[in-house]
């Protein structure tokens, strides 16, 4: 086969809004891999919410990978070696923690299968438990409660109250972290750097596949370098506008098993 690499997002790609991995996807998937094909998958998630969906995919079997924090962290799922990892710096997190109070809005942070947070039934926390499967830790001291270094906080509010933090921080802390909203609720605070083709680009390193032997698929932001990075990107139907624009098919949406119908028409 021409591809030997498939990259997923997963949110709004290869899962429907249910957050789920369709019966089409999941059969397609599977098959792809019966005949060599590996795959990765690629999101925001921490880990421990995405490994879920990898295990559903049989990826430990066929010696899949997971990319978490959005490039952050890469793992061979049939090996369990961490390839790659990258942690904020340990002075940034109470920078994000104050800045986060100033505004009144909540922050978190993840400790294995936990999500850890002051404030556990903010609706926004609540909704990236969900997202992840993931139970929340409520602490009444978020800075002594949580084990340094960290690969991702996150802080979550309405959009509206997110804006002009995001912009404060961007120049705050400019050439020290990324500072990016996956979601208008979603502000990501992740390490300078952190970019999904970045972390691709070491990974076709220790796997020697090459840039034009893998496609990548996604409907996000954060997923328009992966997509202009692959020899074959490919957005949703239900993909933002400019992610279509530096896209080299648009296939169906992640309600309609787009992910399978752009697998059968590339590789089959």
């Amino acid at each position: 086969m021409k591809y030997k690499l498939i990259v997923l997002d997963l949110d709004g790609t290869l899962t429907n809004s249910q957050k789920e991995i369709t019966p089409r996807n999941k059969e397609t998937l599977i098959r792809v891999q019966e005949q060599g094909v590996r795959l990765v998958l690629a999101s925001g998630r921490p880990t421990y919410g995405i490994v879920p969906l990898a295990n559903e995919l049989r990826m430990n079997e066929f010696g899949g990978f997971i990319l978490s924090y959005n490039g952050g962290e890469i793992i061979n799922w049939k090996t369990r070696e961490m390839i790659y990892e990258n942690v904020l710096p340990n002075d940034i997190v109470p920078v994000l923690y104050e800045s986060a109070r100033a505004h009144h809005l909540s922050i978190l942070t993840y400790d294995g299968a936990q999500i850890v947070t002051e404030n556990s039934q903010d609706p926004y926390v609540q909704k990236e438990a969900f997202l992840n499967k993931m139970e929340v830790r409520e602490t009444n001291d978020f800075l002594t409660d949580i084990t340094l270094p960290v690969a991702k906080c996150l802080i979550v509010g309405d959009a509206d109250k997110l804006i002009p933090l995001e912009a404060e921080l961007c120049l705050r802390l400019q050439g020290r972290i990324n500072v990016f909203r996956s979601e208008p609720y979603f502000l990501e605070l992740v390490p300078q750097g952190i970019d999904k083709a970045l972390s691709l680009g070491v990974l076709l390193k220790k796997t020697e596949i090459g840039r034009e032997e893998i496609i990548a698929m996604g409907d996000g932001y954060n997923d328009l370098s992966m997509i202009k990075f692959a020899g074959l990107g490919i957005a949703m139907g239900n993909a933002q506008e400019p992610v279509k624009k530096a896209a080299d098919y648009i296939t169906s949406s992640n309600e309609e098993d787009g992910v399978a119908e752009a697998i059968h028409k590339f590789l089959y």
